[in-house]
């Protein structure tokens, strides 16, 4: 802890300096340009030893306006230790030149080390979360500031693997000979209904597992810009696979503890996949009973989350327990200037939509940015509610000193 505090006041004046630069967002064509027109590793390098501390930096400074009780949870406190390690890893090519044989190797190198520490991140805070629940319960205020801060942790954590894992494909040995005509991680023909099919085929074998049944799948697919053609996207399958194995994996829960005992058996989960002239939606639609309107929001929630505390063993199913799959794939949505919906009727079921944009050239990272308007809001007080709550008993207006006049 000693050495980690000694580090951390060392590098305090870069991490303040980095901070006060914004982001730079990209959009999926600038990545996808960059790529295709003969990708120049060096200047690659140049952009990324500036911006990644930058982005690294940004987060920094903001994880230290949590609540002290939150920061001082030994989880928490190890997530801050992998990003320090990775800035200063970082800082030592502020000044290295692309020139240099062994620097651009060297660099790479060091990217794959980084992403490979960076892996547990998501569970590690999550766990941070649940120790703080543990012993200080439930804080509305802090909940609130708890939410705003992981949404932009995460989609911030989510734009560094994006940069470096183009970095690394591009450059790298990485490339998967599976998909050669991958632009890094982006697929610039993306059949978004064979993602659809293999994130369903994936999800059925996980509820087969635990429930021996899986309701089958219905494929639509309506464009609107070349009808009766497949809907191409230029997207990161990886990112929309997430998305969809999540929805499906709820869908089919649902499903299956609701009708397991129907003579009618399962009915289908149904996916549409429409593609208009801004947007590329997808709904999963599902009958497994809905969710009151009063539980949505919940479902987006960090701290709500009521599964018991999940193994964080090599081999466990990614998040389950945590009940950070929907917000996570709500930032994945995001990330790229898309959104997730739900919509659920209680007692029938509920649609949950995916929104992309449909040109890639509208399709800018979303990024938070680390400025006064992001400190009020860890500073603010919680305000008074200025619409009226339901209280158990009716008030007896009768009593009231303010009676009408009749």
């Amino acid at each position: 802890m000693r050495i980690f505090l000694s580090l951390l006041k060392n590098t305090n004046p870069k991490i303040e300096y980095y901070s006060r630069f914004s982001p730079s967002p990209l959009s999926i064509k600038q990545f996808l340009d960059f790529g295709e027109d003969n990708a120049c590793e060096k200047t690659s390098y140049m952009f990324l030893r500036k911006e990644l501390p930058v982005r690294l930096a940004n987060t920094m400074r903001e994880v230290n306006l949590l609540p002290d009780n939150l920061l001082s949870q030994p989880s928490i406190r190890l997530v801050q230790k992998w990003y320090l390690q990775s800035f200063v890893e970082l800082l030592g090519y502020e000044n290295r030149k692309p020139e240099d044989p062994h620097v651009l190797n060297d660099f790479l190198e060091l990217l794959i080390e980084i992403r490979n520490r960076h892996n547990d991140v998501v569970p590690t805070m999550a766990q941070g979360v649940i120790e703080y629940k543990e012993k200080f319960g439930f804080d509305p205020f802090i909940s609130s500031n708890i939410q705003y801060f992981l949404d932009r942790f995460y989609t911030n954590r989510i734009s560094f693997r994006m940069l470096i894992n183009q970095h690394t494909l591009l450059f790298g040995n990485d490339t998967n000979p599976a998909h050669p005509k991958h632009i890094g991680s982006i697929d610039p023909a993306c059949s978004v209904a064979e993602v659809v099919s293999d994130a369903y085929d994936t999800a059925k074998m996980l509820c087969e597992k635990y429930y021996l049944a899986a309701p089958d799948l219905k494929i639509e697919e309506f464009n609107m810009k070349a009808p009766k053609k497949p809907i191409q996207a230029v997207y990161v399958p990886s990112h929309l696979f997430h998305m969809l194995f999540e929805l499906f994996k709820n869908s089919m829960r649902a499903t299956v503890e609701l009708h397991e005992d129907s003579e009618e058996g399962l009915p289908p989960v149904k996916a549409k996949v429409t593609l208009g002239k801004e947007d590329l939606s997808i709904k999963i639609s599902d009958r497994g009973g809905g969710v009151p309107l009063r539980k949505i929001d919940r479902l987006f929630n960090y701290m709500y989350s009521t599964a018991p505390t999940p193994s964080l063993e090599p081999g466990a199913v990614p998040l389950a327990g945590f009940g950070y799959g929907l917000p996570i794939s709500r930032l994945y949505a995001r990330y790229f200037q898309g959104d997730l919906k739900l919509y659920s009727i209680e007692g029938v079921g509920t649609d949950a939509v995916i929104y992309l944009k449909a040109l890639s050239s509208e399709s800018f990272e979303r990024l938070p940015v680390f400025n006064k308007s992001a400190w009020r809001h860890y500073k603010t007080s919680p305000e008074a509610d200025d619409w009226s709550n339901p209280s158990k008993e009716p008030r007896d207006a009768s009593k009231s000193k303010y009676k009408a006049n009749r």
